[in-house]
């Protein structure tokens, strides 16, 4: 079969994107939005499962949308237990695990779950790709200076591998035959070393670890970080919300939109400036850690996420690193073409599928 028709499922926290591709070209697409008072009934995000799927149905009955002649589903991955990346069937293993959230309560959770749902009654296979707890970090990255907290990979790996992929095409080379540093610059902020296909050192980009963002705090000094909070002066809830929600570009500046801090700039807020251009010198930074990591053996940098559009914020970045590979730029996060992609290449048997 030359062509295959798939079926996207991506959750967010107020919104369900969906899409149906026919290889890589999308059919349809739409985005569901969740109002407050639609997700205000439900206790968490696993109870909102059986609203969120009803929609989805509903959706799928639109004028020239076939249900029947869909080849497979794919969801957006969740908090699951560390894996290798690439795609994975869902099974009753991970169905279990995506329900009991011992990872953690995410809407992505309920990608796996409805797309499963789905696929059942069509009789054709469910898949995830590359999810957020995507682990091949090597065991000297692990050590953090304290055996009771090792260094865990959480990252926006769906997009890192599917920009990684392209860039990789684009030189008419093989993912796994080259080394990258990818930096995806979004709410939060990963980068990663990918080595032959692998990506063996990123930031923890959900428990503060990397560079700064719009709205998390990053890497910290530690010590004053402990001192704050036993100081009397703030609950356990408002230093998570320092360190994830109002940290960053949130914390020094009132904002988290990149847009609006540009804005600032071009209007000579001296403030905005630095505080922009120092979370660039972060990103920067740790690019250069992951040029150490990779021995200098670099052949190409990628910049990704939503903040990619940000060519101010790029060529300050570019400044300090073009001097490690040549930089290449693919702003957005395309999240629902990388996971057609990724449903598609076990579909067409250039990639076995994966079990969890």
């Amino acid at each position: 079969m030359d062509s295959f028709l798939i079926l996207i499922i991506n959750p967010g926290s107020t919104s369900t994107k969906l899409a149906v591709y026919k290889n890589l070209e999308p059919l349809y697409s739409e985005t569901l939005r969740h109002s407050s008072s639609d997700l205000a009934p439900f206790a968490g995000i696993i109870e909102q499962f059986a609203f969120r799927r009803k929609i989805v149905m509903d959706s799928l009955l639109k004028p020239g949308i076939k249900t029947e002649e869909l080849d497979a589903v794919v969801g957006r991955g969740g908090l699951l237990r560390p894996m290798p990346g690439g795609t994975y069937l869902v099974n009753e293993v991970m169905l279990g695990d995506l329900k009991a959230q011992a990872r953690g309560a995410h809407a992505s959770n309920l990608g796996g779950l409805i797309a499963h749902a789905i696929a059942g009654e069509l009789g054709i296979p469910a898949f995830i790709v590359d999810p957020v707890c995507i682990d091949e970090m090597v065991p000297v990255s692990r050590i953090s200076g304290m055996p009771e907290n090792p260094r865990e990979s959480l990252f926006h790996a769906l997009n890192q591998k599917a920009v990684a992929r392209r860039a990789a095409a684009e030189l008419k080379m093989d993912y796994r035959e080259i080394n990258l540093i990818v930096a995806h610059l979004g709410g939060g902020i990963s980068v990663g070393a990918h080595s032959r296909g692998q990506v063996i050192e990123v930031n923890d980009a959900l428990a503060g670890d990397g560079p700064f963002t719009p709205e998390r705090s990053g890497g910290l000094p530690v010590g004053r970080l402990v001192e704050m909070c036993y100081s009397g002066l703030y609950t356990k809830d408002e230093m998570m919300k320092k360190l994830i929600g109002k940290g960053g570009l949130a914390a020094y500046l009132g904002t988290s939109d990149a847009i609006e801090v540009e804005k600032r700039i071009l209007e000579g807020d001296s403030q905005a400036r630095l505080i922009y251009e120092a979370m660039g010198y972060q990103v920067a930074k740790q690019i250069g850690a992951g040029a150490a990591v990779l021995k200098g053996d670099v052949d190409l940098i990628v910049i990704t996420g939503g903040i990619a559009h940000s060519r101010m914020l790029v060529e300050w970045i570019k400044e300090r690193v073009s001097f490690i590979a040549p930089v290449k730029v693919y702003p957005g996060e395309n999240e629902m073409e990388a996971l057609a992609a990724g449903g598609l290449r076990v579909l067409k048997g250039e990639e076995l599928v994966k079990i969890y």
